[in-house]
């Protein structure tokens, strides 16, 4: 098995099926455009990283870094692997890459949010070092 991990930085359109396939694992909102990849693989604040075994997509993780006056900070957003090669310690695998990216990015805070019915994502974030966080995250749909 040849475990690969890439950041997208120009638009495949034949990467726009797998991972609109580990979307659908992972949310029941719409599939992705291609117009909305194109846009996401352009965006220098974003990094899609995709994860090949044995040169398929099998799971992929987003980073956004951005600056504010209070430091740097940095989300993880969209962990998944394919439902097929859970268990395999490839999620970790995509978190500590997109971790070590952001540790680059120093001194930078790194979050992410995970649902509480995703158990093992979260125990993944906790064997990774995050803590929970006291706050309440809000949103509204614009």
């Amino acid at each position: 098995m040849t475990i690969d991990i890439t950041e997208a930085i120009s638009f495949d359109p034949e990467a726009l099926e797998p991972i609109n396939r580990l979307l659908a694992q992972l949310t029941d909102r719409r599939p992705l455009a291609a117009d909305d990849l194109r846009r996401i693989v352009e965006d220098e604040a974003t990094h899609l990283f995709l994860l090949r075994v044995d040169g398929a997509i099998v799971g992929m993780t987003t980073l956004a870094v951005y600056r504010t006056p209070s430091g740097t900070k940095a989300w993880i957003e969209d962990v998944v692997v394919d439902g097929s090669m859970r268990g395999k310690s490839l999620g970790r695998a995509l978190l500590d890459h997109a971790m070590g990216y952001a540790r680059r990015m120093s001194p930078a805070t790194l979050m992410l949010t995970s649902r509480p019915s995703r158990a093992a994502a979260n125990a993944l974030y906790l064997a990774a070092g995050f803590e929970p966080k006291e706050t309440n995250v809000y949103k509204i749909e614009l």
